[in-house]
């Protein structure tokens, strides 16, 4: 009976102190596995095409795309580091020791909320870019994309070292045995910074885009009979442009999918216990975004496509390939 219960301890040397482990069936366990493993990899592997496609063609190189860059070098980290640490969760004991959990914390709220305010980053770019098109180049340039690029991540480093200040002080402080990873957070206080504010910041400067949108293609409908170069011109260039908001606006909707689920059964007041199959699958649905958002680019930029096209069949590795016009059979 004492081999049995040593056994189903994490650390049998610690007997009175020492967790027990939570066995789930060893089909659940292989598919858990197999499954997060294959989703991890698919998102770095995604995310790296898109990391190099907009950095190697200099035609890529807009304010715009500047945002999808840093959201996919966010996106990435979440498939090279936080996925394979949030599989290590799932096993019935934690065996890396009480900083590394925290640090894990750590690393993980600075990653996740930077793909939150590169939504937000996002939403504001398509809102100046229909709303106020003609000051448009001179509000949004690359310089200003890469200071607000730059202060979102030093924010989120600031954010994460605060909101796990007391876990970071005390790691462990909040384990009630040996063998667990557990954290303290403000439940409330996650949910409002990590959710509402900036989801309702999306939300509404997307519905002010969409009205804004609605009006200007009833216009141009209304001016039909003006000068045809003038006019083909202008709505040439605004279909460009609401074809952009379109698409980012699909990404945004798909992130708001994908991290409601969480967020909505954490409002609900249930209690997720760590490494249950509940906390398994909405975690999981959560970080899935992070993989579904390059798939996006697949069906919805041309540009995204060729350029995947020059990069697998290893063309970016010849001289001069990154000025390779990578639009040219895209431009609309």
């Amino acid at each position: 009976m004492e081999t049995l219960d040593k056994a189903e301890l994490c650390f049998p040397q610690l007997l009175n102190t020492s967790c027990r482990k939570q066995t789930r069936p060893q089909s659940e366990s292989m598919f858990i596995y197999v499954l997060l493993s294959f989703i991890s990899l698919l998102t770095v592997v995604l995310n790296l095409l898109v990391i190099v496609s907009i950095s190697h063609f200099r035609q890529l190189h807009t304010p715009t795309n500047l945002l999808l860059l840093s959201l996919a070098v966010s996106d990435f980290l979440v498939g090279f580091l936080v996925m394979p640490f949030q599989i290590l969760i799932t096993e019935p004991c934690w065996f890396l020791g009480d900083l590394v959990c925290v640090l894990y914390y750590v690393l993980n709220i600075i990653i996740v909320y930077a793909s939150l305010l590169h939504m937000v980053l996002i939403s504001v770019d398509r809102y100046v870019a229909i709303c106020d098109p003609l000051r448009y180049s001179t509000k949004i340039t690359q310089n200003r994309v890469r200071i607000c690029v730059l202060l979102s991540w030093i924010s989120c480093v600031f954010y994460s070292f605060l909101f796990l200040s007391d876990n970071l002080k005390q790691p462990g402080r909040y384990n009630s045995c040996y063998g667990q990873c557990v954290i303290n957070v403000i439940g409330a206080a996650d949910i409002v910074i990590n959710f509402i504010l900036p989801i309702s910041t999306i939300v509404i400067l997307y519905l002010r885009v969409f009205v804004v949108a609605v009006s200007q293609a009833r216009a141009m409908r209304s001016h039909i009979t003006a000068v045809k170069l003038q006019s083909s011109v202008t709505v040439t260039v605004k279909k460009s442009e609401l074809k952009a908001a379109r698409t980012l606006g699909v990404v945004v909707a798909v992130y708001i999918v994908c991290y409601c689920p969480y967020y909505c059964v954490s409002l609900s007041g249930s209690d997720l216990t760590i490494g249950s199959s509940t906390n398994i699958f909405l975690v999981f649905v959560a970080y899935s975004n992070s993989c579904l958002n390059p798939v996006i680019y697949t069906f919805f930029y041309p540009w995204f496509r060729k350029s995947v096209k020059l990069i697998v069949t290893l063309q970016i590795l010849q001289p001069q390939s990154c000025d390779t016009n990578v639009m040219k059979e895209t431009a609309e």
